[in-house]
Parts: structure tokens; C-alpha cells; sequence
């Protein structure tokens, strides 16, 4: 890897609340769809590391973003484990984007908690400002310089990408002088298995409601590319016997909505036809295992 003594990198964390639109921000300043989008709380399950290489200023320069869980109370084991991604991402983060929105209700105590025990500096930004009043922003602007001392305050709107570039020079100019830490070609740490297995899970959170969502993890037990085709072969865990048939459907008619919709998306992000093959397995509480949480890679 070539090493520029004039080079400054980073790793930024992207932390918040479930639902205040922490991935749609991730995917905008990647330029990428790496996270998963939908208007389900603790969508995010995973650290996923998206990487932005550039010069500004005639300076080179190398972004490691890190989008991470929705800060929760742990009910689970694997809650616990999607907080373990929360504490190292602010651990080693030497910029902290700390995200939160225009309707949240004052409630970030256990956010705050977390962001106080850093000494990197802060950027805060509220997300989905395009919804409110001039009032409104001004007043949750004043509220926040109360609660504690970020070394920035922005306001924007991911989804429609109102304030998103502004806040790369931002970003760049708390950065320090380090060389790259990935190959400037990379674009994450993930490896395509993982990107497969959250597109199929992205399709189960569109599809169902309640619980079975959350019951769910995939895993991908087969991969293999040739040079016109990716065959995939995944399997689906649940909780109990109930949401498989739930899962499954008349005549299995609702996991192979699924799985059309998974090949769909996958044939676009890996930009070649995908063979999906879907198998559903019953885990009995999987979540509450702590050795099963471990297994899945959390």
C-alpha cells in the first residue's frame, strides 16, 4: 500500500437512537447502499465499515465510516452483542457523528452516557429537518448546547440529501495525519457473503410485521461465483415452529416473495444473475444464547 507522508485518515462512528436515520446518512456519504433501510427500529444489527478515499485542499485523505446498532437497554443476548459494536466504534472512533432527529423525545440519557466517556471530538447532527419549523430546529439547537458540548452542531435531511455534502470538509478537518488503513480500491470490510445474507434479511423486515423479523437470522452456507452467475444458498433461523409457517406462508407463497425480491436486489448490488436457494430452520431462542449469538457473528 503506498503511504503518503501528507495524508490524513480516520475512523468515523455513526452512532444514535434506533430510527433516527443513521444508515440512510451511512449510505449518502459512502455514496453506496452498504446498510440496510427500513422504518423498523434496531434494523442495524451489525458494525458495517464503509471506506471513502479523496484530497481536499491538496491533501489526500482516507474515511473509515462505521454505521452501528440503534443505542437500546439489552433485553437479549444479542442485544448485548449489537451494543459491544456501539462501545468499539466509539472506542477506536476518531471522529463521532452522533446522530439524532427532530422528533426524538429528550430520552438519549443512555446515548449521552456513552458519548460523555469519549474524548474524540463530536459532531452533532439532527437528522430529518425538512419535517420541522424554523422554531423547532432553533429550539432542539438550544437544547442540545444545554446537554453537553459537541465540537460541532449540523442540521440536515439524509433522505433527501439536504446538508449531507457539507459535512465532508467538516469531517476531513478533525481528521489526524495517518496513512491509509484499507487499500484505496476497498469500499468495506465486509465480505459478499454478509452483504448477501442482509439483503435477504432486508427483505423479511419489508415483508412481515411484529416480531418475526427480529426472530430471524440468515446465514449464507454457499456462495459460489462464476464468471455469469452467483449461486447462493441461504439459511433462515427463527425462534419457533409458529413463525416458520408464518415465514413460509400459503404454500410457501410469502418466502418465495422474498426470495424474488433478495435476487432482485442482489442481482443489482453484485451486478450479475444470482440462483437463490432459501431454507428455513427452527432455533428455539436463539437470541437468548449467548454461544448461538457468537455462532451467527455477532
Amino acid at each position: 500500500m503506498e503511504i503518503t507522508e501528507n495524508h490524513k485518515a480516520g475512523f468515523i462512528s455513526i452512532v444514535g437512537k434506533p430510527n433516527v436515520g443513521k444508515s440512510t446518512l451511512m449510505n449518502e456519504l459512502v455514496g453506496e447502499k452498504l446498510s440496510i433501510i427500513t422504518s423498523k427500529a434496531q434494523t442495524t444489527r451489525h458494525r458495517i465499515m464503509g471506506i471513502v478515499n479523496g484530497v481536499m485542499e491538496d491533501v489526500p485523505f482516507q474515511l473509515v465510516y462505521s454505521d452501528t446498532p440503534g443505542i437500546i437497554k439489552p433485553m437479549y443476548e444479542l442485544h448485548n452483542a449489537m451494543m459491544e459494536f456501539v462501545h468499539g466504534s466509539l472506542e477506536d472512533g476518531d471522529v463521532i457523528l452522533f446522530v439524532t432527529d427532530i422528533f426524538e423525545k429528550y430520552d438519549e440519557e443512555d446515548a449521552i452516557d456513552r458519548l460523555k466517556k469519549t474524548d474524540s471530538p463530536i459532531i452533532l447532527i439532527i437528522n430529518k429537518t425538512d419535517l420541522a419549523t424554523p422554531e423547532q430546529i432553533e429550539e432542539k439547537i438550544a437544547h442540545w448546547k444545554s446537554v453537553f458540548n459537541p465540537a460541532e452542531i449540523r442540521t440536515i435531511s439524509a433522505l433527501k440529501k439536504e446538508g449531507v455534502e457539507e459535512l465532508l470538509p467538516l469531517i476531513v478537518k478533525y481528521l489526524p495525519q495517518h496513512p491509509p488503513y484499507f487499500p484505496k480500491d476497498e469500499l468495506t470490510d465486509k465480505p459478499e457473503r454478509f452483504f448477501a445474507a442482509e439483503i435477504i434479511r432486508e427483505r423479511i423486515l419489508m415483508n412481515y410485521k411484529k416480531e418475526i423479523p427480529y426472530s430471524c437470522e440468515v446465514v449464507i452456507t454457499s456462495f459460489k461465483e462464476s464468471d455469469d452467475i452467483i449461486r447462493i444458498s441461504s439459511e433462515i433461523y427463527v425462534e419457533r415452529a409458529t413463525q416458520r409457517a408464518i415465514l413460509l406462508g400459503h404454500k410457501g407463497e410469502r418466502m418465495k416473495k422474498v426470495g424474488t425480491e433478495a435476487r432482485l436486489e442482489m442481482e443489482k448490488f453484485f451486478a450479475k444473475k444470482i440462483f437463490l436457494e432459501q431454507y428455513i430452520k427452527v432455533e428455539p431462542d436463539w437470541r437468548q444464547k449467548k454461544a448461538k449469538v457468537e455462532g451467527f457473528g455477532y
